[in-house]
């Protein structure tokens, strides 16, 4: 086996020019992207992807979920392959670099392969996890979940997006129903870049972000049950208010995630209620509280507490109150081989580099189930994410990918 060279480098001005052109595909409204997942735009970017795909001499695999898998053949034909993967879906206001980043650096490690003439024992898979976000159907990383066998695909098929239209009509309605079984590949190695999405990094100006472990998650979808009624006639004494309620779970859990510092965050991002209008209190109000921590049994307390304080809450003002665990994954330790692989890339090639926890979940979470897995990270502005406003430097991802790059043809051999 050959070790490639320190002098060895991906196209960076290449990498850029891919993520531009793909970022045309579903413009958001102020400079970021709106490309949910199974949308007209979703089909759009994934034709792009497949055309460069396909351009580079890569062929093509479609599960069930719709996930892509885009495959470089290695020497040896009974070799596992080495996956490179991310998502091209998008928040309703997200960026241009979230997920499509490490699906286009994968993209962008197999030209730069092609234009090095470098060849490997195993074989390479760059992959596009479909809804990885979790924005239109709940939960996030939903087909590479599938994928580890830990949501079950008729349970994935019946996800609804707000207005009821189920995840397997839409897929079905974009055309990327593929014939593959959902996890039927197996994994030789699992890659993942992305950006950081928090601070660090560029606080500590460090260029690379090795990725030990992941925060564990979970979202409690919470319904809550009031009376209709209006808002001017109705006196204070008389309501049974779910908005009410809803505003003081939110507090709680504010409360609740501050008692659990350091390593715990929560919050709510999403309310629905319902008949939604000015002048009448609403009869229901559904919204999602996320909770996150590297540490389990402190995620599995913040959990109890929020569920227990949340119905007592609800029971003082007359408030049906029901909740559902709609997302979880437990805390995941990566690889260590793998991570020393990325910490020894970033050293060889001279760039900063620090050990990072990620914040956020991300497929490579239900890879590691599978198969040894790790990310990558570069910096990202202000640590903004999931805002159309993020931004990167073309220098952070080409470093990155570099890492990446060398970090792959490490696992998957090169031949000569």
């Amino acid at each position: 086996m050959t070790s490639p060279g320190e002098n060895l480098r991906i196209n960076g001005e290449r990498l850029w020019e891919s993520l531009m052109d793909m970022a045309k595909i579903g413009p958001g409204i102020a400079g970021g992207n709106n490309r949910q997942t199974l949308t007209d735009e979703d089909r759009q970017g994934r034709a792009l992807f497949q055309r460069w795909c396909e351009e580079a001499g890569l062929t093509m695999g479609v599960d069930k979920m719709g996930t892509m898998f885009m495959t470089r053949p290695g020497s040896d034909p009974d070799a596992l392959p080495v996956y490179i993967g991310s998502h091209l879906d998008t928040q309703p206001t997200g960026g241009k670099y979230d997920g499509v980043l490490g699906v286009l650096a994968g993209l962008e490690v197999v030209r730069s392969m092609n234009d090095l003439g470098i060849k490997t024992k195993h074989p390479i898979v760059v992959t596009n996890w479909t809804n990885e976000e979790g924005a239109r159907f709940a939960p996030a990383m939903l087909a590479s979940g599938v994928f580890a066998g830990v949501i079950p695909i008729d349970h994935a098929y019946a996800r609804q997006d707000m207005d009821g239209k189920t995840f397997g009509e839409e897929l079905e309605r974009i055309g990327w129903v593929g014939d593959e079984e959902v996890g039927a590949r197996k994994m030789h190695a699992y890659f993942e870049y992305h950006i950081e999405q928090g601070p660090i990094l560029e606080a500590e100006e460090k260029q690379i972000g090795v990725v030990t472990h992941c925060q564990g998650l979970w979202w409690l979808e919470f319904t809550l049950t009031g009376k209709e009624a209006h808002t001017g006639s109705t006196p204070m004494t008389m309501r049974v208010n779910a908005g009410l309620a809803m505003s003081r779970i939110i507090e709680m859990v504010q409360e609740v995630a501050m008692a659990a510092q350091p390593g715990a965050v929560g919050g709510v991002g999403q309310v629905k209620f319902t008949p939604n209008s000015r002048n009448v209190l609403p009869a229901k109000v559904v919204f999602t509280v996320d909770i996150r921590s590297p540490d389990i049994d402190k995620l599995n307390g913040m959990r109890a507490t929020i569920e227990k304080r949340a119905a007592e809450i609800c029971a003082g003002i007359g408030v049906g109150c029901a909740v559902e665990a709609i997302g979880h994954f437990d805390p995941v330790t990566f690889d260590p081989t793998l991570v020393g692989r990325v910490r020894s890339a970033a050293e060889k090639l001279g760039y900063s580099h620090m050990n990072v926890i990620s914040g956020a979940g991300h497929d490579a979470c239900w890879a590691a189930k599978v198969a040894p897995a790790t990310m990558i990270m570069c910096p990202c502005v202000d640590g903004l994410s999931h805002n159309e406003a993020e931004e990167i430097s073309p220098e952070w991802a080409a470093a990155g990918c570099d890492v990446l790059l060398h970090a792959v043809l490490e696992t998957a051999e090169i031949v000569d």
